[in-house]
């Protein structure tokens, strides 16, 4: 016993310095977010803040907070057309079978191994055409195509293993199959909206290729040009930069935490078949 529990002690000690590892650059960008700009040129840098600023998160919400709102409205939008995209069709491969069904399974997996650059050059040509350059209605678009491959490959999982009982008896109540999969099937597939969710407005939110190529000099920027334009013209301001990082990674890491149960549940469906 006391073998097997030097074991495992070992084992969970090189987990936490390899976690410590990972996070540190997490720890040292909120610890120079709250150091003053005289105390960066230390040598060595203090570990800790002993004499805290609140001057970057100032200027943040001085001159960050229309990219943040950018970023949300772009988010949220990429949400919601990714899930009204994808559910259907996640239900229309699991349940409903149609032909050549394997062929589009293939392409939406084949469609994630398209480089985003490639795709954004894309985009720029045909929104070029349509007029959508440097709006949010076309970043939401871009976006949408990130995710919606990857969307409908889970809800097909997750929907394979609804039982077809279900199915069978909704349709003996006199439900047709769009009924049903707004009545029925849906609900059911409540952790893999949440999953598609959360991944979707993640790719939207930390995304830079598609901003940087379609909407980069308008006048709606997402956070992640925001950064970048900030670092090109404030490079010596880094507790400002750092702030400006900080509070652009809140929405996603409270997000995450907040879903992480239903993302379990979302990513491992399937197991199952009916």
């Amino acid at each position: 016993m006391s073998r097997i529990r030097r074991r495992t002690g070992g084992k969970t000690a090189i987990g936490v310095i390899l976690t410590a590892i990972m996070l540190f650059p997490v720890y040292w960008m909120i610890n120079v977010s709250f150091t003053r700009d005289q105390d960066m040129r230390k040598s060595p840098p203090d570990l800790l803040p002993l004499h805290g600023t609140l001057a970057g998160y100032r200027t943040v919400l001085d001159e960050q907070l229309p990219y943040l709102g950018t970023s949300l409205v772009i988010g949220l939008g990429t949400v919601v057309l990714t899930v009204l995209l994808s559910a259907p069709a996640g239900y229309a491969l699991a349940k409903l079978r149609p032909r050549g069904g394997g062929i589009l399974s293939f392409v939406l997996l084949a469609a994630q191994m398209i480089p985003g650059i490639i795709m954004a050059m894309g985009f720029y040509a045909i929104y070029l055409q349509l007029g959508l350059l440097q709006s949010v209605l076309g970043l939401i678009v871009a976006d949408s195509t990130l995710a919606v491959p990857f969307a409908v490959l889970i809800f097909t999982a997750f929907m394979s293993g609804i039982p077809r009982e279900l199915l069978q008896a909704a349709q003996m109540d006199g439900a047709r199959a769009l009924r049903t999969f707004w009545s029925v099937v849906l609900p059911m597939s409540r952790n893999a909206v949440v999953t598609v969710s959360l991944f979707a407005f993640l790719w939207s939110w930390s995304d830079f290729v598609f901003a940087s190529t379609l909407v980069n000099g308008g006048a709606h920027e997402p956070i992640t040009l925001g950064i970048y334009h900030y670092i090109g013209n404030n490079n010596q301001q880094w507790n400002a930069i750092m702030a400006t990082a900080v509070v652009a990674s809140l929405p996603a890491a409270v997000i995450l935490v907040l879903a992480q149960r239903y993302v379990a549940a979302g990513v491992t469906a399937g197991a199952v078949k009916d």
